[in-house]
Protein backbone atom coordinates (compact mmCIF):
# COMPACT_ATOMS: atom_id res chain seq x y z
CA UNK A 1 0.00 0.00 0.00
CA UNK A 2 2.50 2.51 0.80
CA UNK A 3 4.56 1.57 -2.29
CA UNK A 4 1.37 2.03 -4.04
CA UNK A 5 0.93 5.58 -2.59
CA UNK A 6 4.03 7.01 -3.13
CA UNK A 7 3.92 5.89 -7.01
CA UNK A 8 0.41 7.92 -6.87
CA UNK A 9 1.72 11.10 -5.62
CA UNK A 10 4.92 10.93 -7.83
CA UNK A 11 2.92 10.25 -10.76
CA UNK A 12 0.75 13.58 -10.27
CA UNK A 13 4.13 15.39 -8.87
CA UNK A 14 2.35 15.71 -5.86
CA UNK A 15 4.78 17.07 -2.85
CA UNK A 16 2.97 18.20 0.43
CA UNK A 17 1.12 15.83 3.09
CA UNK A 18 -1.98 13.58 1.42
CA UNK A 19 -3.84 10.77 2.37
CA UNK A 20 -4.34 7.81 -0.39
CA UNK A 21 -7.37 5.54 0.86
CA UNK A 22 -7.59 1.93 -0.08
CA UNK A 23 -10.59 -0.85 0.23
CA UNK A 24 -9.70 -4.06 1.33
CA UNK A 25 -11.02 -7.53 0.82
CA UNK A 26 -11.31 -10.49 2.35
CA UNK A 27 -7.91 -12.20 0.99
CA UNK A 28 -6.10 -8.95 1.78
CA UNK A 29 -6.59 -7.42 -2.11
CA UNK A 30 -6.71 -3.86 -1.70
CA UNK A 31 -8.19 -1.45 -3.96
CA UNK A 32 -7.55 2.36 -4.69
CA UNK A 33 -10.56 4.53 -3.52
CA UNK A 34 -9.64 8.15 -3.37
CA UNK A 35 -6.81 9.92 -2.26
CA UNK A 36 -7.22 13.65 -0.17
CA UNK A 37 -4.97 16.39 -0.56
CA UNK A 38 -4.54 16.87 3.67
CA UNK A 39 -4.04 15.10 6.20
CA UNK A 40 -7.10 13.26 7.70
CA UNK A 41 -8.56 13.15 10.78
CA UNK A 42 -6.75 10.07 11.81
CA UNK A 43 -3.07 11.31 11.61
CA UNK A 44 -2.79 11.39 15.20
CA UNK A 45 -2.89 7.76 15.55
CA UNK A 46 -0.12 7.63 12.67
CA UNK A 47 1.87 10.32 14.93
CA UNK A 48 1.70 8.30 18.49
CA UNK A 49 3.37 5.42 17.04
CA UNK A 50 6.04 7.30 14.86
CA UNK A 51 6.49 10.34 17.06
CA UNK A 52 6.84 12.12 13.71
CA UNK A 53 4.75 16.02 14.14
CA UNK A 54 3.34 15.38 10.56
CA UNK A 55 1.65 18.71 10.84
CA UNK A 56 4.61 20.48 10.79
CA UNK A 57 6.68 18.39 8.42
CA UNK A 58 3.72 19.42 6.34
CA UNK A 59 4.16 23.18 7.19
CA UNK A 60 8.35 22.74 6.31
CA UNK A 61 7.11 21.06 2.55
CA UNK A 62 5.28 24.06 2.18
CA UNK A 63 7.66 26.45 2.80
CA UNK A 64 10.40 24.68 0.50
CA UNK A 65 12.31 22.47 3.22
CA UNK A 66 13.04 19.06 2.04
CA UNK A 67 11.91 15.81 4.35
CA UNK A 68 14.48 15.51 7.34
CA UNK A 69 13.17 11.91 7.41
CA UNK A 70 13.96 9.06 5.23
CA UNK A 71 11.19 6.15 5.23
CA UNK A 72 13.37 3.39 6.79
CA UNK A 73 14.47 6.23 9.70
CA UNK A 74 10.74 6.10 10.79
CA UNK A 75 9.93 3.98 13.69
CA UNK A 76 6.39 1.76 14.37
CA UNK A 77 6.22 1.89 18.27
CA UNK A 78 3.12 0.39 19.85
CA UNK A 79 -0.65 0.36 18.63
CA UNK A 80 -2.91 3.66 18.83
CA UNK A 81 -6.69 3.74 18.39
CA UNK A 82 -8.99 6.90 17.35
CA UNK A 83 -12.49 7.22 18.32
CA UNK A 84 -14.57 9.87 16.13
CA UNK A 85 -16.25 11.39 19.11
CA UNK A 86 -19.53 13.15 17.05
CA UNK A 87 -22.93 14.67 18.44
CA UNK A 88 -24.74 12.36 17.66
CA UNK A 89 -27.84 9.79 18.62
CA UNK A 90 -26.41 6.34 18.36
CA UNK A 91 -29.92 4.69 18.73
CA UNK A 92 -31.84 6.33 15.80
CA UNK A 93 -30.25 4.64 12.44
CA UNK A 94 -26.77 3.98 14.28
CA UNK A 95 -26.75 8.06 14.17
CA UNK A 96 -28.82 10.28 13.39
CA UNK A 97 -27.56 14.07 14.31
CA UNK A 98 -28.17 15.88 17.27
CA UNK A 99 -28.24 19.50 17.92
CA UNK A 100 -28.05 21.70 21.11
CA UNK A 101 -25.74 23.78 23.50
CA UNK A 102 -22.88 21.79 25.71
CA UNK A 103 -23.92 22.87 28.85
CA UNK A 104 -20.53 20.84 30.26
CA UNK A 105 -17.86 19.76 28.81
CA UNK A 106 -14.35 17.75 30.39
CA UNK A 107 -12.07 15.55 28.29
CA UNK A 108 -10.28 12.63 29.63
CA UNK A 109 -6.79 14.22 29.33
CA UNK A 110 -5.66 12.95 33.09
CA UNK A 111 -5.59 9.62 32.17
CA UNK A 112 -2.34 8.22 30.68
CA UNK A 113 -1.82 7.57 26.72
CA UNK A 114 -5.06 9.47 26.01
CA UNK A 115 -4.61 12.65 23.42
CA UNK A 116 -8.13 14.30 22.18
CA UNK A 117 -8.03 17.03 19.49
CA UNK A 118 -10.84 18.90 19.89
CA UNK A 119 -11.83 22.94 19.00
CA UNK A 120 -14.89 22.32 21.03
CA UNK A 121 -15.42 24.71 24.40
CA UNK A 122 -18.29 24.31 27.43
CA UNK A 123 -20.84 26.90 26.02
CA UNK A 124 -20.37 25.30 22.17
CA UNK A 125 -23.52 25.61 19.79
CA UNK A 126 -23.77 22.00 17.92
CA UNK A 127 -26.08 22.48 14.76
CA UNK A 128 -27.80 21.10 12.07
CA UNK A 129 -25.47 22.79 9.37
CA UNK A 130 -22.20 22.04 10.62
CA UNK A 131 -19.92 18.76 10.97
CA UNK A 132 -21.67 17.15 14.23
CA UNK A 133 -17.73 15.94 15.09
CA UNK A 134 -16.64 16.63 18.72
CA UNK A 135 -13.58 15.57 19.02
CA UNK A 136 -10.82 12.76 18.04
CA UNK A 137 -10.45 10.85 21.05
CA UNK A 138 -6.93 8.89 20.66
CA UNK A 139 -5.55 6.42 23.44
CA UNK A 140 -1.74 4.88 22.56
CA UNK A 141 -0.13 1.64 24.63
CA UNK A 142 2.25 -0.84 24.20
CA UNK A 143 0.11 -3.11 22.33
CA UNK A 144 -3.54 -3.17 21.15
CA UNK A 145 -4.61 -4.67 24.07
CA UNK A 146 -3.66 -1.78 25.65
CA UNK A 147 -4.72 0.87 23.65
CA UNK A 148 -7.82 -0.43 24.06
CA UNK A 149 -8.11 -0.67 27.51
CA UNK A 150 -7.53 3.22 27.94
CA UNK A 151 -9.86 3.65 25.02
CA UNK A 152 -12.29 2.39 26.87
CA UNK A 153 -11.51 4.37 30.12
CA UNK A 154 -10.86 7.60 28.90
CA UNK A 155 -15.08 6.93 26.99
CA UNK A 156 -15.44 6.44 30.31
CA UNK A 157 -14.63 9.67 31.80
CA UNK A 158 -15.58 11.76 29.01
CA UNK A 159 -18.22 14.34 30.11
CA UNK A 160 -20.40 15.99 27.23
CA UNK A 161 -24.02 17.58 28.29
CA UNK A 162 -26.09 19.40 26.88
CA UNK A 163 -26.24 17.33 23.43
CA UNK A 164 -26.54 13.68 22.55
CA UNK A 165 -23.55 11.39 21.54
CA UNK A 166 -22.31 8.55 20.49
CA UNK A 167 -19.62 7.68 23.32
CA UNK A 168 -22.26 4.27 24.04
CA UNK A 169 -21.79 3.10 20.66
CA UNK A 170 -18.21 3.76 20.24
CA UNK A 171 -17.69 2.14 23.88
CA UNK A 172 -19.43 -1.12 22.78
CA UNK A 173 -17.57 -1.44 19.38
CA UNK A 174 -13.92 -1.45 21.24
CA UNK A 175 -14.99 -4.40 23.45
CA UNK A 176 -17.01 -6.46 20.81
CA UNK A 177 -14.99 -9.85 20.27
CA UNK A 178 -15.07 -9.53 16.82
CA UNK A 179 -13.31 -6.05 17.19
CA UNK A 180 -11.14 -6.93 19.24
CA UNK A 181 -9.81 -10.18 17.37
CA UNK A 182 -9.60 -7.96 13.95
CA UNK A 183 -12.59 -9.52 12.63
CA UNK A 184 -14.10 -6.23 11.00
CA UNK A 185 -15.71 -5.63 8.02
CA UNK A 186 -18.03 -2.46 6.37
CA UNK A 187 -20.86 -4.56 7.64
CA UNK A 188 -19.65 -4.90 11.46
CA UNK A 189 -22.54 -3.04 12.73
CA UNK A 190 -25.62 -4.27 10.58
CA UNK A 191 -23.75 -7.63 11.66
CA UNK A 192 -23.23 -7.14 15.25
CA UNK A 193 -26.66 -4.98 15.48
CA UNK A 194 -29.05 -6.60 13.09
CA UNK A 195 -31.86 -4.68 15.22
CA UNK A 196 -30.25 -1.69 15.72
CA UNK A 197 -28.20 -0.63 18.63
CA UNK A 198 -29.55 -0.82 22.28
CA UNK A 199 -27.14 0.24 24.14
CA UNK A 200 -24.98 -2.30 26.91
CA UNK A 201 -26.51 -5.19 27.85
CA UNK A 202 -25.83 -5.79 31.09
CA UNK A 203 -25.14 -9.01 32.80
CA UNK A 204 -26.47 -10.13 35.84
CA UNK A 205 -23.38 -8.96 38.54
CA UNK A 206 -22.98 -5.91 35.91
CA UNK A 207 -26.92 -4.95 37.13
CA UNK A 208 -26.79 -5.52 40.45
CA UNK A 209 -22.94 -3.65 40.16
CA UNK A 210 -25.47 -0.54 38.91
CA UNK A 211 -28.66 -1.09 41.12
CA UNK A 212 -25.95 -0.86 43.78
CA UNK A 213 -24.14 2.52 42.58
CA UNK A 214 -27.39 3.85 42.08
CA UNK A 215 -29.08 2.48 45.54
CA UNK A 216 -25.97 4.01 46.97
CA UNK A 217 -26.19 7.44 44.86
CA UNK A 218 -30.12 8.30 46.01
CA UNK A 219 -28.83 7.59 50.15
CA UNK A 220 -26.08 9.80 50.04
CA UNK A 221 -28.23 12.32 48.17
CA UNK A 222 -30.63 11.79 50.85
CA UNK A 223 -27.93 12.29 53.55
CA UNK A 224 -26.22 15.23 52.22
CA UNK A 225 -30.12 17.10 52.37
CA UNK A 226 -30.04 15.96 55.94
CA UNK A 227 -27.09 18.84 56.95
CA UNK A 228 -27.30 22.38 55.74
CA UNK A 229 -24.28 25.23 57.08
CA UNK A 230 -23.89 25.97 60.68
CA UNK A 231 -26.55 23.83 61.37
CA UNK A 232 -24.83 22.88 64.77
CA UNK A 233 -25.04 26.75 66.02
CA UNK A 234 -28.76 26.99 65.15
CA UNK A 235 -31.09 27.91 67.67
CA UNK A 236 -33.83 25.92 66.16
CA UNK A 237 -33.65 22.66 67.63
CA UNK A 238 -32.66 19.66 64.35
CA UNK A 239 -34.09 16.33 64.77
CA UNK A 240 -32.16 14.01 62.57
CA UNK A 241 -33.80 11.13 61.32
CA UNK A 242 -31.80 8.27 62.12
CA UNK A 243 -31.87 5.44 59.68
CA UNK A 244 -30.07 2.02 59.77
CA UNK A 245 -31.04 0.22 56.74
CA UNK A 246 -32.65 2.10 53.60
CA UNK A 247 -35.31 -0.04 52.24
CA UNK A 248 -35.77 1.07 48.89
CA UNK A 249 -37.96 0.23 45.49
CA UNK A 250 -35.52 0.61 42.46
CA UNK A 251 -37.19 -0.30 39.07
CA UNK A 252 -34.92 -0.96 35.95
CA UNK A 253 -36.29 -1.91 32.35
CA UNK A 254 -39.48 -2.75 33.88
CA UNK A 255 -38.15 -4.63 36.90
CA UNK A 256 -38.90 -4.06 40.65
CA UNK A 257 -35.76 -5.10 42.70
CA UNK A 258 -35.96 -4.66 46.42
CA UNK A 259 -32.30 -2.99 47.60
CA UNK A 260 -31.48 -2.62 51.28
CA UNK A 261 -28.95 0.25 52.13
CA UNK A 262 -26.58 0.71 55.20
CA UNK A 263 -23.27 2.87 55.19
CA UNK A 264 -20.43 3.17 57.23
CA UNK A 265 -18.48 6.34 56.63
CA UNK A 266 -17.14 6.23 52.54
CA UNK A 267 -18.68 2.50 51.92
CA UNK A 268 -22.42 1.06 51.63
CA UNK A 269 -23.76 -1.99 51.74
CA UNK A 270 -25.99 -2.71 49.49
CA UNK A 271 -28.18 -5.97 48.92
CA UNK A 272 -29.79 -6.43 45.97
CA UNK A 273 -32.35 -8.98 45.70
CA UNK A 274 -30.12 -11.24 47.88
CA UNK A 275 -26.95 -10.54 46.78
CA UNK A 276 -24.67 -7.93 49.26
CA UNK A 277 -22.26 -5.90 47.38
CA UNK A 278 -20.09 -3.40 48.83
CA UNK A 279 -19.71 -0.17 47.45
CA UNK A 280 -16.68 2.92 48.23
CA UNK A 281 -16.14 5.82 47.01
CA UNK A 282 -15.29 9.31 47.92
CA UNK A 283 -18.91 10.55 47.11
CA UNK A 284 -18.20 13.81 45.71
CA UNK A 285 -21.75 14.91 44.43
CA UNK A 286 -20.77 17.92 43.14
CA UNK A 287 -18.56 16.13 40.32
CA UNK A 288 -19.32 15.21 37.48
CA UNK A 289 -17.80 12.28 37.11
CA UNK A 290 -17.76 9.42 40.60
CA UNK A 291 -15.23 7.00 40.26
CA UNK A 292 -16.78 3.60 42.45
CA UNK A 293 -15.29 0.35 43.63
CA UNK A 294 -17.79 -2.35 43.88
CA UNK A 295 -16.39 -5.38 45.78
CA UNK A 296 -12.46 -4.42 44.61
CA UNK A 297 -13.94 -3.72 40.89
CA UNK A 298 -13.67 -0.21 40.06
CA UNK A 299 -15.82 1.75 37.75
CA UNK A 300 -16.57 5.46 36.38
CA UNK A 301 -20.07 6.25 36.67
CA UNK A 302 -21.70 9.50 35.70
CA UNK A 303 -25.13 10.92 37.48
CA UNK A 304 -26.63 12.87 34.60
CA UNK A 305 -30.04 13.91 36.26
CA UNK A 306 -32.09 13.17 39.46
CA UNK A 307 -35.46 14.29 39.94
CA UNK A 308 -37.42 14.12 42.82
CA UNK A 309 -39.82 11.72 41.96
CA UNK A 310 -36.96 9.22 41.65
CA UNK A 311 -36.42 9.00 38.69
CA UNK A 312 -32.57 9.24 37.98
CA UNK A 313 -29.78 8.87 34.62
CA UNK A 314 -26.62 7.12 35.46
CA UNK A 315 -24.31 6.57 32.74
CA UNK A 316 -22.58 3.22 33.41
CA UNK A 317 -20.54 1.43 31.19
CA UNK A 318 -20.89 3.88 28.44
CA UNK A 319 -24.91 3.21 28.61
CA UNK A 320 -27.05 5.63 30.24
CA UNK A 321 -29.97 4.12 32.64
CA UNK A 322 -32.59 5.65 33.53
CA UNK A 323 -33.51 4.29 36.93
CA UNK A 324 -36.68 4.93 39.04
CA UNK A 325 -35.87 4.55 43.34
CA UNK A 326 -38.42 5.41 45.98
CA UNK A 327 -38.49 3.89 49.57
CA UNK A 328 -40.75 1.06 50.35
CA UNK A 329 -42.99 3.44 51.40
CA UNK A 330 -43.03 5.57 48.17
CA UNK A 331 -42.95 2.57 46.38
CA UNK A 332 -46.16 1.27 48.08
CA UNK A 333 -47.92 4.50 47.86
CA UNK A 334 -46.88 5.35 43.79
CA UNK A 335 -49.49 1.94 43.08
CA UNK A 336 -52.18 4.39 43.05
CA UNK A 337 -50.39 7.05 41.27
CA UNK A 338 -52.23 7.26 37.46
CA UNK A 339 -49.88 6.20 34.50
CA UNK A 340 -49.69 8.37 31.26
CA UNK A 341 -51.18 6.35 28.53
CA UNK A 342 -48.26 5.66 25.69
CA UNK A 343 -48.63 7.17 22.72
CA UNK A 344 -49.56 5.17 19.00
CA UNK A 345 -46.56 6.07 17.31
CA UNK A 346 -47.19 4.23 14.56
CA UNK A 347 -50.42 6.53 13.47
CA UNK A 348 -47.99 9.61 13.24
CA UNK A 349 -45.09 10.61 12.72
CA UNK A 350 -42.10 12.63 14.32
CA UNK A 351 -39.20 14.37 13.35
CA UNK A 352 -36.27 12.29 14.57
CA UNK A 353 -34.14 14.70 15.02
CA UNK A 354 -33.93 18.64 14.37
CA UNK A 355 -33.14 19.90 10.64
CA UNK A 356 -34.69 21.12 7.89
CA UNK A 357 -37.93 19.64 5.58
CA UNK A 358 -36.37 19.27 1.95
CA UNK A 359 -39.34 17.81 0.77
CA UNK A 360 -43.21 16.58 1.42
CA UNK A 361 -44.57 13.78 -0.54
CA UNK A 362 -48.09 13.34 0.50
CA UNK A 363 -50.88 15.62 1.26
CA UNK A 364 -54.04 15.01 3.00
CA UNK A 365 -56.13 11.80 2.02
CA UNK A 366 -53.50 10.17 0.48
CA UNK A 367 -53.36 6.74 1.17
CA UNK A 368 -49.26 5.26 1.85
CA UNK A 369 -48.40 1.99 2.58
CA UNK A 370 -45.86 1.07 5.10
CA UNK A 371 -42.17 1.76 4.49
CA UNK A 372 -43.24 4.66 1.98
CA UNK A 373 -41.68 7.79 2.25
CA UNK A 374 -43.43 10.16 3.52
CA UNK A 375 -40.85 13.12 3.93
CA UNK A 376 -36.94 14.24 3.55
CA UNK A 377 -35.15 15.73 6.62
CA UNK A 378 -32.20 17.36 6.27
CA UNK A 379 -29.28 17.74 8.93
CA UNK A 380 -25.57 18.01 8.94
CA UNK A 381 -25.30 17.51 5.52
CA UNK A 382 -27.08 14.40 5.43
CA UNK A 383 -30.89 13.46 3.81
CA UNK A 384 -32.85 11.36 5.91
CA UNK A 385 -36.26 9.43 4.30
CA UNK A 386 -39.05 9.43 7.38
CA UNK A 387 -41.58 6.83 6.30
CA UNK A 388 -45.08 5.79 7.25
CA UNK A 389 -45.24 3.25 10.47
CA UNK A 390 -48.18 1.81 8.63
CA UNK A 391 -50.68 1.59 5.63
CA UNK A 392 -53.33 4.24 5.77
CA UNK A 393 -54.96 7.47 4.78
CA UNK A 394 -53.46 10.68 5.54
CA UNK A 395 -55.22 12.79 8.18
CA UNK A 396 -53.24 16.08 8.44
CA UNK A 397 -49.70 17.17 7.31
CA UNK A 398 -48.36 19.22 10.24
CA UNK A 399 -44.68 20.84 7.55
CA UNK A 400 -44.10 21.89 4.49
CA UNK A 401 -40.77 21.95 2.16
CA UNK A 402 -38.30 24.73 3.71
CA UNK A 403 -39.83 24.36 6.88
CA UNK A 404 -37.32 24.03 10.12
CA UNK A 405 -38.11 21.44 12.48
CA UNK A 406 -37.20 20.18 15.94
CA UNK A 407 -36.60 16.63 17.28
CA UNK A 408 -40.24 15.21 18.61
CA UNK A 409 -42.19 18.06 16.49
CA UNK A 410 -44.86 16.56 14.66
CA UNK A 411 -45.12 16.35 10.90
CA UNK A 412 -47.53 13.82 9.03
CA UNK A 413 -50.66 11.98 10.84
CA UNK A 414 -52.44 8.73 9.44
CA UNK A 415 -56.16 8.32 10.43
Amino acid sequence: MGEQAVALAKAVKYSSAGTVEFLVDSKKNFYFLEMNTRLQVEHPVTECITGLDLVQEMIRVAKGYSLRHKQADIPINGWAVECRVYAEDPYKSFGLPSVGRLSQYQEPIHLPGVRVDSGIQPGSDISIYYDPMISKLITYGSDRTEALKRMEDALDNYVIRGVTHNIALLREVIINSRFIEGDINTKFLSDVYPDGFKGHKLTENERNQLLAIASSLFVAFQLRAQHFQEHENSRVPIIQPQVANWQLSVKLHDEVHTVVASNSGPTFSVEVDGSKLNVTSTWNLASPLLSVSVDGTLRTVQCLSREAGGNMSIQFLGTVYKVHILTKLAAELNKFMLQKAAEDTSSILRSPMPGVVVTVSVKPGDVVAEGQEICVIEAMKMQNSMTAGKTGKVKSVRCKAGDTVGEGDLLVELE
